[in-house]
């Protein structure tokens, strides 16, 4: 990933901040402290962002290109996913 490009993780990725700088995780609770008012509101921040990519992601996932292998003439893979994708934001307008 490029350094520029900013990364809004879950917390599934917790420590790529050490690897690329300009990348976003929310903060766990931890087992002896609960999160302040200031870290869940700013985790419902990021949730908030995140939640448009995760339903896009989810979208694609119907048409079974991203939730299995693909077993096609790898040629046409691109063409295949741009007429899924602009199928799915011809759905949205």
């Amino acid at each position: 990933m490029h350094k520029d490009i900013l990364a809004i993780a879950d917390t599934g990725f917790i420590g790529i901040e050490e690897i690329h700088a300009t990348s976003i995780v929310p903060k766990k609770k931890s087992k002896n402290h609960s999160l302040t008012k200031d870290d869940k509101k700013r985790n419902r921040k990021i949730s908030s962002e995140r939640i448009v990519v995760e339903n896009v992601l989810g979208d694609l996932k119907c048409f079974k290109i991203l939730a299995e292998k693909y077993r096609n003439r790898r040629k046409r893979y691109g063409l295949r996913f741009n007429l899924i994708a602009g199928l799915r934001n011809f759905e949205l307008d």
